[in-house]
């Protein structure tokens, strides 16, 4: 089993601190910096935060995976705020990306979507927490880390893996949690999108499973 967690993604409700700049339309929508960026100036780590597309965009992808549909994938989100989003292997992701942000923000606010029988669900749990209840081997993708070809990634995983991938534009990881990576790897000489990353470890995965 691969479990894959997007963390420390930039993805949260409009903070309090602007909610009242004319920018904002509703106290309750995901915070955009293409559409917030005029209130987003004052707040801290303005330059990272605001980025609901990069969720949007690894969820289609990973979602839609061979690996996934053969219920051989675990899929999390871990925000900025600490929260852990679970997601069902048999839940479709929303195309529209407006009705997608709308689908979020519910669930931020509600802490569950579905109400009734949830395929998304919302607890507080930091990156520590969630990587010390995984007893597998924790491999971190970052430009800081070890070059290895793509190739070779299958080499390095075991039967049961936990794949972390940043979920912020710029930056790394934060150091809390960085020691409890058992490899922390770099796959490009270029950046790449955590979708792109998440879909060649996957492919990698899927190749020692022989699928």
């Amino acid at each position: 089993m691969m479990h894959i967690v997007l963390a420390e993604s930039e993805i949260e409700l409009v903070p309090d601190k602007i909610k009242n700049h004319p920018a904002i339309k509703s106290e309750n929508e995901l915070l955009d910096a293409t559409l917030h960026h005029s209130a987003m100036k004052n707040i801290e780590d303005a330059y990272r935060r605001g980025r609901p597309d990069i969720i949007h965009f690894f969820l289609n992808n990973v979602m839609e995976s061979v690996l996934n549909k053969k219920g051989m994938l675990s899929t999390y989100i871990h925000t900025r705020n600490d929260e852990l989003i679970h997601i069902k292997p048999e839940t479709r992701i929303i195309k529209n990306y407006n009705r997608f942000k709308g689908l979020f923000s519910k669930l931020l606010m509600e802490k569950a979507v579905p109400e009734n029988t949830p395929l998304m669900w919302v607890e507080n749990k930091s990156m520590e927490e969630f990587l010390s209840e995984m007893p597998h081997k924790k491999i971190f993708f970052s430009r800081r880390g070890k070059r290895i070809r793509i190739h070779e990634l299958g080499d390095i995983m075991n039967e049961d893996v936990v794949i972390v991938i940043g979920g912020f534009p710029y930056g790394y990881f934060s150091e809390s949690y960085v020691s409890m990576a058992d490899e922390i790897v770099s796959i490009g000489d270029e950046a790449l999108t955590a979708w792109i990353v998440a879909m060649e470890a996957i492919v990698a995965y899927e190749n020692v499973l022989k699928f």
